[in-house]
């Protein structure tokens, strides 16, 4: 799915590969990458690892509130999945010469503010804000590979690839919201303020100096308020990437039904 940003790109994860603006397109050693480069490569990752980390802890409690014995045996392997996905992604920050648990570290409560202020009442809500919510800061990260160097990228997109989780919550959705107008209208106001809250997150990583520099070699170059005094400007993320955001937000709540 493309937005009506001209220069968009579908995030699939087999299009989410560095983009030919990158200016790390030299290839894996990483002694043809800048150390600036380097270090903006393993704050991405360090976010991406840092977010596998918490989804295994939320997937393990997901696994011991889930309604049923079959959903909870899923989940609890898909928690543990993302303990294999986290530590691929750990040995790569190694690779570039960084320290995988501290770069994982600076993320570690990136999503505390989200949770803190969409708490989850039923068990719909909760498989919502997992294939929503979660879903955007993925998609973000799908954007930001592409500023990264070709083996970054290419680790990233393989990492974020794995559907099991999404399909879990869509089959579990549908099966509840079949034939109920009532649930579905309750979950799409939800979808709503879930995908509201998640875009602040992003906002809020995109303003990091790394990751903006990495989103600029994305060709999402960060923009600065205008009317910001000087010296004192904080970067805003570019529109194309809310823009992006945005897009593959409605085509998620699409598949469900759902009005987004």
């Amino acid at each position: 799915m493309t937005s009506s940003a001209g220069s968009a790109r579908p995030l699939r994860p087999e299009h989410a590969a560095a983009d030919e603006r990158s200016a790390n397109r030299g290839g894996t050693d990483v002694g043809t990458v800048g150390d600036l480069q380097v270090g903006d490569a393993v704050e991405v990752l360090g976010l991406v690892a840092g977010l596998e980390h918490q989804a295994f802890a939320r997937l393990a409690d997901d696994s011991r509130q889930a309604p049923c014995l079959e959903q909870s045996l899923v989940l609890s392997r898909l928690s543990a999945r993302c303990t294999e996905r986290r530590d691929r992604v750990l040995a790569r920050i190694e690779e570039l010469g960084g320290d995988g648990p501290a770069a994982l570290a600076r993320f570690d409560v990136v999503l505390a503010d989200f949770d803190a202020r969409t708490p989850s009442s039923t068990w719909a809500e909760r498989l919502l804000k997992a294939y929503v919510g979660y879903g955007v800061t993925d998609d973000f990260c799908r954007l930001a590979a592409r500023g990264l160097d070709e083996e970054s990228a290419r680790l990233v997109a393989d990492v974020l690839g794995d559907v099991s989780r999404s399909e879990v919550a869509v089959r579990e959705l549908d099966r509840a919201c079949a034939g109920d107008e009532v649930l579905s209208s309750r979950l799409a106001l939800w979808g709503r303020r879930l995908v509201g809250e998640a875009l602040g997150v992003v906002q809020r990583v995109a303003q990091r100096p790394e990751v903006a520099r990495v989103l600029d070699r994305a060709g999402l170059a960060a923009a600065t308020p205008h009317d910001a005094p000087a010296g004192n400007a904080t970067p805003q993320a570019a529109p194309g990437v809310f823009t992006e955001l945005t897009a593959e937000h409605t085509r998620r709540m699409s598949r469900l039904h759902l009005t987004a």
